[in-house]
């Protein structure tokens, strides 16, 4: 007897992975920013995956230099897991380096007309290591230049988002009536609304939506980002912890401040 049974199942959804863009090519000086936000964050940070991308600097750094970012890398506590889509010298280097390119990490930068986004859903993943960026709190993540407008009806959740959770509105706001557990993630085109505690991670204006805001009736984040400029809880003044805030986002500075 045949057996058809495929020995695995293989899907394709949306998972949170880091994006480290190069913009000085110091092995040294990244590894030790690195070290630094593994330290300050290991929940978020240690062993997460973490997609290279060169896309900010004049060249494609040859094969020896980017092999001894990768190592560094990897000593400091995160795992390259890919390069960004670049140039053919950067698939080149992939190849080289034994790396497969994400696409979309580039396409976040540079938007390719035509392009299709996935369809709005929740989906379970591993999101202790699913994080947001691996840049400084003030620097962008892998969004684009403009924001896409969000045109559709808001994304209503009315049971809680548990850990091992991402709930995604794709351009459009998101409500979550009750609570986001520590290790879920909810992320937004648009803004966020939580109506009640948000212990994992939130993420609004996620295509570059710079006007997105996000509101919180009880604030234990471990990590909030508007169009990818980020906080983790240890940057958050422990006076606004459990309290009702918003955040927004103004000239590349993440604002917290407490609702009256």
């Amino acid at each position: 007897m045949v057996d058809y049974e495929p020995a695995g199942e293989l899907k394709i959804g949306q998972v949170g992975i880091a994006n480290l863009r190069v913009r000085t090519l110091d092995v040294g000086k990244l590894a030790g920013e690195m070290r630094d936000r593994v330290a300050r964050a290991p929940k978020l940070f240690a062993r997460a995956a973490v997609v290279v991308d060169f896309g900010g600097l004049p060249g494609t750094p040859d094969v020896a230099t980017a092999r001894a970012l990768l190592d560094a890398l990897r000593e400091a506590g995160v795992l390259p897991v890919a390069l960004a889509y670049g140039s053919s010298d950067n698939e080149q280097l992939s190849v080289q380096l034994g790396l497969p390119l994400l696409a979309k990490f580039r396409a976040a930068y540079e938007p390719m007309a035509g392009e299709t986004p996935v369809e709005a859903t929740e989906v379970a993943t591993n999101p202790a290591k699913a994080v947001a960026t691996s840049v400084a709190p003030t620097s962008a993540m892998s969004v684009p230049e403009k924001a896409a407008p969000v045109s559709e009806p808001g994304l209503v959740q009315t049971t809680p988002v548990r850990s091992g959770q991402q709930l995604y509105a794709e351009n459009r706001d998101l409500t979550v009536v009750t609570t986001v557990g520590a290790g879920a993630e909810v992320i937004a085109d648009g803004s966020i609304h939580i109506y009640g505690v948000l212990r994992g991670r939130a993420l609004a204006g996620a295509q570059g939506n710079e006007k997105a805001r996000i509101f919180c009736r009880e604030f234990h984040a471990e990590l909030i980002a508007i169009a990818g400029h980020y906080k983790v809880l240890e940057d958050i003044p422990k006076e606004l912890r459990g309290k009702a805030v918003q955040i927004w986002l103004d000239k590349d500075q993440l604002n917290i401040a407490a609702l009256d």
